[in-house]
């Protein structure tokens, strides 16, 4: 049975995601495993590992759009943004009102400029951003552009609050909360964040980690193409996937257009390769999965 594919699993709260990929790792000798964007540890839900080959495709499921349900404290603040650092009151903070919230909220849908929090994994200048935090350091990222698909407002009883969140790739939710709070003069920490998606994989159909070993866990990969799916893809005879294999270009009728890639699959549906135009009728591989 292959050892290469993706493997849709469900962080649960109080564990890093390195955590999860080291105990993938040790399911078996020299396994490569790497995961498709990381939880902090306070947030549960869909980790997408990526296991063997596929470890060659986790920015494809990086760039897919991620739902989220977020819960936040209202007229609170903490260095971390959540309540993983120490949280504060802030004295007689205004409480803003439901239609207040909601219609806030509108303004952060679409492409935005967001700061990432001063405890999150980026570098500055080769280092961790949340290690000069622990350090004391100030630390003061640049904002960056990201696009939120939708948030909605699903409940709130102050001071807590309830979103649910679509999103692209290299939002911190929780500065969004934590901007969305100061829009209504207010300040925020996060309490709670599940990863409900990542594009089609469901925190519904994840799997925990621990219900793993080294005799089923290769019954619950799921296959690579479910990585490019969004990707057009051909279906390459015997011949063609040789030649890919050994890193030629091939000549092949496609009805792809314009497409700057293309998932090629071999006769029985496995994914053997991204392939990029070369020219009229030639497709050359920009990516390959399978070996001789």
């Amino acid at each position: 049975m292959s050892s290469n594919g993706l493997l849709n699993l469900n962080k649960p709260p109080g564990v890093t995601s390195r955590r999860v990929v080291d105990h993938v790792a040790r399911l078996e000798r020299g396994l490569k495993v790497g995961h498709a964007g990381t939880l902090d540890p306070l947030a549960s839900g869909v980790l997408v590992l990526c296991v063997g080959s596929a470890t060659r495709l986790i920015e494809y499921v990086q760039r897919m759009p991620k739902r989220y349900s977020a819960t936040f404290l209202l007229g609170r603040r903490s260095p971390t943004e959540d309540i993983e650092g120490e949280v504060l009151e802030l004295s007689n903070p205004p409480v803003p009102s439901l239609d207040e919230i909601r219609q806030t909220a509108t303004r952060f849908v679409g492409e935005i400029r967001q700061r990432p929090p001063a405890y999150s994994a980026l570098k500055v200048q080769g280092r961790r951003a949340y290690d000069l935090a622990r350090k004391g350091r100030d630390v003061e990222l640049e904002p960056r552009t990201i696009v939120i698909h939708r948030i909605d407002v699903v409940g709130y009883e102050y001071p807590e609050l309830q979103i649910e969140v679509e999103c692209g790739s290299g939002t911190y939710i929780r500065s969004l909360g934590r901007d969305l709070a100061q829009a209504v003069g207010t300040m925020s920490v996060m309490s709670a964040l599940v990863r409900t998606a990542i594009g089609g994989f469901r925190v519904e159909d994840a799997r925990g980690p621990d219900s793993l070993n080294k005799e089923n866990w290769r019954a619950h990969l799921l296959p690579s193409q479910r990585a490019v799916e969004n990707l057009p893809r051909i279906t390459l005879d015997r011949r063609q996937v040789q030649q890919i294999i050994l890193g030629q270009a091939i000549r092949a009728a496609t009805s792809t257009g314009e497409a700057p890639e293309i998932a090629a699959l071999d006769e029985d549906g496995h994914l053997i390769a991204l392939l990029t135009p070369r020219g009229p009728g030639l497709l050359r591989p920009k990516r390959v999965l399978a070996t001789a």
